[in-house]
């Protein structure tokens, strides 16, 4: 496998105000000192030296003000999704939001009203679910098809859920969080013809699209034929360069009724970027940042491979095979151990945090999530912390 210096890496984040490493031991019991934390979804990597740069310039200069000519910004997003994603955008389909769980929350205040349903594919991203019980919408559920290894679409069954709940919209996760699925181009046309049959507004969330895996190629939801009359996507830098404190993202309507709609409602929020968000933004949609996401991919393709193999030795456990995300969902239902037993192993005896599996929603209750985007040294810990934790299995 091969080794990076810029990612084997450890760099110590505890006492940071880092809620991966700070908030392991209130949330989780994991003790900080020496848990490992394998939660939140960002990485213990630093970003690419072109995003590092651009902030400590503007510090440098020493004064932090209001963000002005955002062309650049706008022309950077669009070179990266036409040269990484062959996906044409227009500039004025930008707007940018506090990242996507505030882009996920304005889409749900801007198409839909107290009551509504909203449609998740579950076991999904718990945010997602989180924002519309907070606007006082419902989640309806439609849980997906898992055959042991893969997880698939379901849409026959899915039209008798959203026939009985009744809906307004549907949040696609592409690539999807937790199960790492890439969506085939046949399965988002299976996606966009549920929209429209149910007369759906599509909200793709496609913040893990440059985190794909050898084999695998993502689609956007954008090239799907029909579906630009109810589609509104949405993409952001955090994931990718990690750099979610600078609380940036984007959400794209190319469709100008849909696209008046959603700039009403932000002009009615008073909403406005982060200067920051922007700059970093703009360096990380760069050459020298795809260079670095290439090389991100390969590290983070070997610490998958490592994770699974580890994992899937332990019998009763299995590591759901990743198409993308750093993200492993892994199912503990071959154990016969209920959740709480394999859950106090994982966190008392390992001494790792990850993620619940039932905050995902349906389908979720036997597994847990855990983050590989750390360095090396901290997948082979996790390995071995997982095989003692479970070693009356073997």
């Amino acid at each position: 496998m091969t080794a990076d210096p810029r990612f084997d890496q450890i760099i110590d984040r505890r006492g940071s105000h880092c809620i991966k490493w700070d908030m392991m031991e209130s949330i989780y019991g994991v003790p900080g000192q020496d848990g490992l934390a394998m939660w939140v979804a960002d990485m213990d990597f630093r970003p690419p030296q072109c995003v590092l740069d651009i902030v400590a310039k503007q510090l440098d200069h020493g004064i932090v003000g209001y963000f002005g000519n955002d062309g650049p910004y706008r022309d950077a997003i669009r070179w990266w999704m036409r040269e990484r994603h062959g996906w044409s955008v227009d500039a004025d389909a930008i707007f940018t939001v506090h990242g996507l769980v505030n882009g996920t929350a304005m889409c749900v205040d801007t198409w839909s009203q107290p009551g509504d349903g909203v449609v998740l594919f579950t076991p999904v991203y718990h945010a997602f679910a989180k924002v519309i019980r907070a606007n006082d919408r419902r989640v309806v559920e439609c849980e997906m098809t898992y055959d042991g290894t893969r997880y698939t679409p379901d849409f026959d069954a899915w039209d008798s859920v959203i026939e009985r709940e009744g809906a307004k919209m549907m949040i696609l996760c592409s690539p999807h969080n937790p199960n790492g699925r890439v969506w085939t181009r046949a399965e988002l046309e299976g996606f966009a013809a549920l929209a429209k049959r149910h007369d759906l507004i599509l909200v793709s969330d496609e913040i893990h699209h440059d985190l794909v895996y050898p084999g695998h190629s993502h689609t956007p939801m954008a090239a799907i034929d029909g579906v630009e009359d109810r589609l509104v996507m949405m993409t952001a830098t955090t994931k990718t360069f990690n750099i979610a404190g600078s609380h940036s993202g984007n959400v794209i309507v190319h469709h100008e009724k849909l696209r008046a709609q959603f700039a009403a409602r932000m002009a009615a929020l008073g909403m406005s970027p982060n200067s920051f968000g922007l700059f970093m933004a703009t360096a990380a949609y760069s050459p020298e940042g795809a260079a670095w996401v290439d090389d991100l991919m390969v590290y983070l393709d070997g610490n998958r491979r490592l994770f699974d193999e580890g994992i899937d030795a332990i019998p009763g456990l299995k590591s759901v095979p990743l198409e993308a995300t750093y993200l492993s969902w892994v199912d503990f239902s071959g154990t016969g151990m209920d959740r709480e037993d394999f859950t106090r192993r994982v966190e008392q005896d390992a001494k790792i945090a990850a993620n619940h599996g039932p905050t995902f929603g349906l389908g979720g209750a036997a597994f847990l999530r855990f983050n590989i985007a750390t360095p090396r040294a901290n997948v082979v810990e996790a390995v071995a912390r997982m095989q003692a934790a479970f070693g009356d299995l073997q």
